[in-house]
């Protein structure tokens, strides 16, 4: 998956906003504030995305080469993706959106509330 069509996708989710808040090359994407995903801007070949703790184990299991341990991040709670190494899109859309829902989950009810407005 292509850097922009992976930028495209997390930024039609409602109340994603992106920035670079460590530093110019790591692009990141929030909902609500949150962040869900993280993407290198000069060597777009991986993402880090939160996961189920227990399909992330899995994941890695299926597929060792192209789904490793979050990179700088909780291991039990994100997996580092690689783009380039022959998962599925379907599986990469897949999991971007896991990790949007699972960051969801754990909103305020009044950031909630608020997003709900946004979907209209």
């Amino acid at each position: 998956m292509h850097i922009e069509a992976f930028r495209e996708y997390c930024l039609a989710k409602a109340g994603v906003t992106e920035g670079l808040p460590f530093g110019e090359d790591t692009l990141v994407f929030k909902v609500m504030g949150k962040m869900f995903a993280l993407i290198s801007i000069s060597n777009p070949v991986s993402v880090n995305l939160k996961c189920d703790p227990e399909y992330a184990i899995e994941l890695r299991e299926e597929h060792p080469e192209a789904v490793l341990p979050g990179y700088h991040m909780n291991k039990k709670q994100w997996n580092t993706v690689m783009l380039n190494l022959g998962l599925s899109r379907k599986l990469l859309l897949a999991l971007i959106d896991q990790s949007y829902d699972l960051v969801v989950e754990k909103l305020s009810r009044a950031e909630k509330a608020a997003l709900a407005e946004l979907k209209g």
